[in-house]
């Protein structure tokens, strides 16, 4: 056998000419193609729904790196192919060797995969039925930050659902609120164990992305009529003032509203 037969036979470590191509496009399309779905995401806003701002930059960063190596692999790429035309038994090189739960091909069609069904789908906020999953509480959880001390905004209107949430968290005492002034927006929940003339008001909040948020919330006594004319998942503002009631044997804080207010659903949805 000639040294150039040995040159041009295929090897676990030296692919053959057409694997090598292969997976050397996939490669760069997989990479381009998550590079363009961070960048679409942060342009269009989709991102707001998946991560905190504080790391949002982070994304779109990423975006930019992976498009930047894609540049870098297609000049690589162009020079193998340079030294191919200029010496015909010019070897491919070598593929260093790896353990991976599919062959590289694989793994590189998935990644484009996933990426091109990402570019077509739209994130959409959490909703109601998500809430009641998770529980709505008003209270913030234990895995999150417990604050010692909390002064929010000077005026009580003046505060959002999160603020009074975490009012509660410093001092749960609910008489201690009761007759100050509300003004705050989220989205209705049908809360199973309060009566029919309540609705609840929620929010979620966010630490890290989307995968780590949790509902937190407060009853609503409705001014009039029952809860089925206020839809889950539609936002509101509502206005009144707070109130203590016991509901499903619980003393706790109610919102007593005087309206409320049908609004779009915000850009980004989230509490921080």
């Amino acid at each position: 056998m000639t040294i150039q037969s040995d040159l041009e036979t295929a090897s676990p470590l030296r692919p053959s000419k057409s694997a090598f191509w292969r997976q050397a496009f996939l490669d760069m399309a997989a990479i381009l193609a998550w590079g363009v779905l961070l960048l679409q995401y942060w342009l269009t806003g989709k991102i707001k729904l998946l991560l905190h701002p504080n790391y949002i930059w982070l994304a779109y960063s990423a975006g930019f790196f992976l498009i930047g190596l894609t540049i870098v692999k297609l000049v690589q790429l162009s020079l193998v192919l340079k030294a191919r035309l200029r010496q015909t038994n010019q070897p491919f090189p070598i593929t260093a060797p790896h353990l991976s739960l599919f062959p590289p091909t694989w793994s590189s069609l998935l990644l484009v995969v996933i990426a091109l069904f990402g570019l077509q789908f739209v994130p959409q906020p959490f909703s109601s039925q998500m809430a009641l999953d998770r529980g709505v509480t008003e209270t913030l959880t234990m895995t999150r930050s417990q604050p010692q001390a909390f002064r929010g905004a000077t005026k009580p209107e003046n505060r959002t659902l999160i603020e009074w949430i975490r009012l509660l968290n410093v001092y749960p005492e609910p008489d201690a609120y009761t007759g100050q002034k509300v003004n705050v927006e989220g989205f209705a929940i049908h809360l199973p164990d309060i009566p029919e003339t309540y609705v609840g008001i929620a929010r979620f909040v966010i630490t890290c992305c989307a995968a780590d948020a949790y509902p937190v919330g407060l009853p609503v006594k409705l001014p009039a009529g029952d809860r089925s004319a206020y839809k889950p998942d539609q936002w509101f503002r509502i206005e009144g003032e707070m109130i203590t009631e016991t509901l499903a044997d619980k003393r706790q804080l109610v919102i007593n509203a005087k309206t409320l207010t049908p609004i779009p659903t915000p850009a980004n949805p989230y509490e921080f």
